[in-house]
């Protein structure tokens, strides 16, 4: 064992997926940041690399940190996490930072810093659902002691996310929905709980519209319309990243020679994709779309080697829910799928989304951890025996 292995455990192509998409990350953000910094810190390009470095890095501390504690260790804090995301989500829906008819920030005065609750409910909810369902093995099938105990915190979570992040609401529904059907719960309850999200989803669309609240509803259909009317021209984001995209071409522009990232808005987040496209061509968008899927292979490569529910839920649920959201700003990026605002997991630039990415990879880094010195101590013990 090399030093490096000695201090990097786990999935050693994990570890080198995040690098790239690190490196990546970084060049793509200094390019398309030009345009903020000329507008708010009167030209100094520097400052945003800078910051965004620093977030980037202790991200990768606490992936770090994160893969050295026992992933059991998780279990024990799902429970304190979901009740401490729950009256986050309630506080920053009454009380949090009023942003594009939408409060999805609490601001952090101390250190000038929006904190995006839902984040944190991502990763409480993965984990609290996986605890649970891997108790309840035993009589998975019961719909009073193993469904409903799950079903309610998913309800709960969703719906106080639903008003002012749709896109983030759907992703962790349908995370929930995986981690339940691989959990082995009975298919008729899976089912009643989508039926029961759609009839809540209708509900809020009546009230909202009865008492003349409009909020992020108004976006929505606007969305929602253009896209499947097929006036994307009619967007102005989709338009600008359908340049970025066709004038990319298979081998782009070079690092730092996008010209669309002077025209797009948030190019740096919801639409860095399309500026990846842009100067990297269709072979460096292929490559960012196969190290996301390799994540995900690797992933399941790592729950098939363990036996323990709650390791492979928590495996599946994590690795899931960060694909899932790749896929859709991707898709979005290049004009598949109607506009998200869902920021791409670890090359986008962020706070909150990087740093709860980077705490869900240390989780999945920390389950290959314990299988790889299980293995190491049986091949030890076979060693003795010969």
């Amino acid at each position: 064992m090399t030093w490096l292995e000695s201090y990097f455990k786990g999935d050693r192509t994990i570890w080198l997926i995040v690098i790239l998409l690190s490196i990546l990350s970084t060049l793509a953000v200094y390019s398309s940041t030009g345009t903020l910094a000329y507008k708010y810190q009167s030209g100094n390009t520097e400052y945003y690399i800078f910051k965004h470095f620093i977030i980037l890095l202790f991200g990768f501390a606490l992936m770090y940190s994160g893969h050295l504690v026992k992933y059991t260790f998780y279990a024990k804090v799902s429970k304190i996490g979901i009740f401490i995301a729950i009256p986050l989500l309630l506080f920053t829906l009454l009380m949090g930072s009023h942003i594009n008819d939408a409060s999805r920030w609490l601001t952090l005065p101390i250190v000038n810093l929006s904190f995006q609750t839902s984040d944190l409910a991502k990763v409480a909810l993965i984990l609290y659902i996986s605890r649970v369902l891997s108790k309840k093995q035993d009589n998975i099938k019961d719909f009073k002691s193993a469904f409903l105990p799950v079903m309610l915190p998913v309800v709960i979570v969703c719906g106080l996310i639903l008003p002012a992040n749709f896109s983030t609401c759907t992703v962790l529904f349908v995370t929930s929905l995986v981690i339940m059907f691989i959990g082995r719960i009975n298919m008729k309850y899976i089912l009643s709980l989508v039926g029961i999200g759609v009839l809540a989803f209708g509900l809020f669309l009546l009230v909202a519209y009865s008492v003349g609240y409009e909020g992020r509803i108004k976006t929505w259909k606007a969305r929602i319309e253009n896209f499947s009317n097929g006036e994307a021209d009619g967007n102005y984001q989709v338009q600008q990243a359908k340049i970025a995209v066709a004038t990319g071409g298979i081998f782009g522009k070079g690092p730092g020679n996008s010209t669309q990232r002077n025209f797009l808005p948030h190019p740096y987040s919801d639409f860095i994709f399309a500026i990846v496209i842009e100067e990297y061509g269709f072979l460096g968008g292929t490559i960012v779309l196969f190290l996301y899927l390799l994540l995900f292979y690797r992933a399941i490569q790592i729950a098939k080697r363990t036996d323990r529910a709650f390791a492979i839920l928590i495996t599946i649920g994590c690795s899931f829910s960060l694909v899932f959201q790749a896929l859709i700003n991707m898709a979005v990026a290049v004009n598949l799928f109607p506009v998200t605002g869902q920021p791409l997991p670890m090359l986008s630039m962020g706070g909150t989304s990087i740093w709860f990415t980077s705490l869900a990879l240390g989780i999945i880094l920390s389950v290959s951890s314990e299988i790889e010195k299980t293995d190491n101590q049986e091949e030890k013990e076979v060693a003795i025996a010969k």
